[in-house]
C-alpha cells in the first residue's frame, strides 16, 4: 500500500503536495468514500478525482511540448484553455514547471510525479533558457545589469528581492536569450519592467538538457531515451525512472 498523496503524483496528476490539496478538498475518492489525509491506497482500488478515474500504470511517458501563448498552465477544469485540456493526451499527464499565460515555449508533460517533484526543487538550479523580445532597443548596460541580478518588487504579492545572477546574450536590438536558475513569479517579465521595457514576446528554448527545437506550436514529442537517461542523470528522480519504459 502506498499513501494516496503518492499515488497522485505517481500517476502524474499533480505533486504531492498538491494531491494534498485535492484530498483536503474532498474531491478524491477511494472504493466511492471520499479519501482524508493520510488515506492509503492499493493498485487495485478505483481512485477518482470528481468523477475521472485516475489509473496509475507503470509506463513513464515523458513529453516536450511547446506551448503556444493563450494557454494556461493549470488542473482547474474551470478554465477552459488549460494545457491539459489543449493537449488532450491519451494517457493523463501534467507539467513539471509552469509558463504563464502570455508566454510560449518548452514545457516537459510527464506521468512521473517523482521527476516532476525533482525538477521542481528550486536547490537544484536547474538551467532554464529564454528568448525575449522587448518593446525598445536595448542599452548598453542591459546585459551586465540583469546578469548581475535585479531587484523586483511586487507589494500584493510581498515580493522585494535581487535576483540570482544569470547569462545574458544579446541576440539582436530588441532580442536576448537568458538563462535562469530560479523560477520566481512572471520573473523575466518583472525584471524587464525594474530597467524599464516591456516583454512583447518570450519563448523558453531549453529546460535542462531537452530543447524546444523546431518543435511546431501546439505539438509534443516523446522524449529520446538519450534525453531521458541526461534528464534523469540530472535529477533525484533516476531511481525511479523506468526509463525503459518511457520510450516504445
Amino acid at each position: 500500500m502506498i499513501r494516496l498523496n503518492k499515488y497522485l503524483s505517481e500517476a502524474g496528476v499533480c505533486s504531492r503536495r498538491e494531491a494534498d490539496r485535492l484530498i483536503e478538498s474532498g474531491r478524491v475518492t477511494v472504493d466511492g468514500k471520499r479519501a482524508v489525509p493520510g488515506t492509503q491506497v492499493e493498485e487495485n482500488q478505483e481512485v477518482r478525482i470528481g468523477k475521472k478515474l485516475i489509473n496509475s500504470g507503470n509506463e513513464k511517458i515523458v513529453l516536450a511540448v511547446n506551448k503556444p501563448a493563450g494557454i494556461v498552465c493549470t488542473e482547474d477544469r474551470r478554465e477552459k484553455k488549460n494545457i491539459i485540456r489543449f493537449l488532450n493526451f491519451p494517457v493523463r499527464v501534467t507539467y513539471a514547471g509552469r509558463l504563464d499565460k502570455d508566454s510560449e515555449g518548452l514545457l516537459i508533460m510527464t506521468n512521473d510525479g517523482d521527476l516532476i517533484n525533482a525538477i521542481m526543487r528550486a536547490r537544484y538550479r536547474h538551467e532554464k533558457e529564454y528568448r525575449v523580445t522587448v518593446d525598445r532597443p536595448l542599452l548598453d548596460d542591459f546585459k551586465e545589469k540583469m546578469e548581475n541580478g535585479v531587484r523586483i518588487k511586487d507589494k500584493e504579492k510581498g515580493l522585494d528581492e535581487v535576483t540570482r545572477p544569470c547569462k545574458v546574450n544579446i541576440i539582436g536590438k530588441y532580442t536576448f536569450s537568458i538563462v535562469l536558475t530560479q523560477g520566481l513569479n512572471r520573473q523575466i517579465r518583472r525584471m524587464c519592467e525594474a530597467l524599464g521595457y516591456k516583454v512583447k514576446k518570450l519563448v523558453r528554448v531549453r529546460i535542462m538538457n531537452i530543447e524546444l527545437g523546431d518543435l511546431k506550436p501546439g505539438a509534443a514529442r516523446k522524449l529520446s531515451k538519450q534525453e531521458l537517461e541526461e534528464l534523469y542523470e540530472q535529477t533525484e528522480a533516476r531511481k525511479n525512472a523506468g526509463i525503459g519504459r518511457a520510450v516504445k
